[in-house]
């Protein structure tokens, strides 16, 4: 019998998304002299404003990009994108997980895409993308949040490409390197990778991109919320911190709190260092542990931030009751496998968590695994 450990996680917030705040974060650190404002005052513009030049600066997104703040999330940038320039040439829909799929869904079953080709691989596995045609528009996650899968790099992506290249990257962003000359399209949403709060989305778009929005009108209408075009040319405000409909200060206010902090840590290099040091501590204890496994069979493609594990020979339950053992002793919260994967355990490992946690969930993982199949055998 395995005995209960001593010391938890200093902070035990694992979850994939909403993700850990920074270390020390409090909400009283906030700046709250916007609140109650217009998000359209000459305060509340120079808010947003400086939210994208922060982000520029720390994503080290190139000046050929423009970066807007949007509605929805991810899930709403990234549709805004599909609705918007999809439709003018063949496609090609890239999905391993679960969020994939969902662009997969929208591609097929609601814009009902004449020409869509839809390229699949398993939880756990990476399709062969050197094998999608360039001719085509491109749809794809960076990162699986939900199988734990990421894309090595852009090597597959040509430069001299004819389609374009749509990217979510809302668990990748902060984490892992972005080629960005090779993506058209990037989104991705603050709850990820830098712990802010949700409701909104990230817009990168590249010239190729802006090109295409202001040539091609889609035969299909666009909600109100969807439309970054007016009379055939981009609706610069959008990035420049004009947003479509009214955000939430509170949220843009913690979201640049999150972006000060990754600055004062030493910005993008030290965010991926961050993060491959807690996916290297977490494989430590997988490659020591004989009941648990990596759902990502290949370790070059394995993520860094939404580490998925899998319990070979395990019951469903099995998982679903060490998490829930684990939030009930405070130790770990909200580390169950999405609902559409196949039944596991999904650790969080961004850069706003810290080693010392990662090292110190380990042995929980053990005590509760012992907790839970004891249970079971007496049952």
């Amino acid at each position: 019998m395995i005995d209960r450990p001593n010391a938890p996680p200093a902070r035990a917030f694992f979850s994939s998304g909403p993700c850990a705040k920074r270390p020390g974060w409090t909400p009283d650190q906030l700046k709250t002299d916007v609140l109650g404002r217009s998000h359209r005052s000459k305060l509340g513009k120079a808010r947003l404003k400086l939210a994208i030049d922060m982000t520029r600066e720390v994503l080290q997104v190139p000046d050929t990009h423009l970066i807007g703040i949007v509605p929805a999330s991810d899930t709403g940038a990234f549709e805004m994108a599909m609705w918007s320039m999809l439709g003018q040439r063949p496609v090609t829909m890239a999905a391993w997980e679960s969020f994939g799929e969902g662009w997969v869904t929208d591609a097929v079953k609601q814009l009902k895409l004449a020409d869509c080709t839809v390229v699949n691989a398993a939880y756990g596995e990476l399709p062969d993308l050197t094998r999608v045609p360039q001719s085509h528009d491109v749809c794809f996650t960076w990162n699986g949040t939900t199988s734990g899968v990421r894309v090595p790099n852009g090597d597959w992506i040509r430069d001299d490409r004819e389609g374009l290249m749509l990217c979510d990257a809302t668990s990748a962003v902060f984490a892992q390197e972005l080629p960005w000359a090779k993506l058209d399209v990037v989104t991705y949403s603050w709850q990820k990778v830098l712990g802010g709060e949700g409701g909104h989305g990230v817009l990168i778009l590249g010239p190729r991109a802006v090109e295409r929005l202001e040539s091609y009108v889609p035969a299909w209408p666009l909600p109100k919320i969807f439309r970054l075009t007016s009379k055939g040319k981009l609706i610069a405000g959008i990035f420049e911190g004009e947003t479509i409909n009214t955000p939430s200060m509170l949220a843009v206010e913690d979201y640049i709190d999150a972006l000060t902090w990754a600055k004062s840590i030493g910005g993008l290099q030290e965010l991926y260092a961050r993060a491959d040091a807690n996916a290297a501590a977490l494989d430590r204890w997988v490659e020591a542990t004989p009941w648990v496994a990596h759902l990502a069979t290949e370790p070059g493609t394995r993520s860094n931030t939404s580490v998925c594990l899998s319990l070979p020979g395990a019951s469903p339950d099995v998982p679903k009751a060490i998490a829930s053992l684990l939030e009930k002793e405070g130790v770990a919260f909200d580390i169950g496998g999405y609902r559409d994967a196949p039944p596991g355990l999904r650790i969080w490992c961004g850069g706003t968590v810290d080693t010392a946690d990662i090292a110190a969930l380990g042995p929980w993982l053990d005590w509760a695994h012992a907790q839970v199949t004891q249970q079971a055998v007496a049952a």
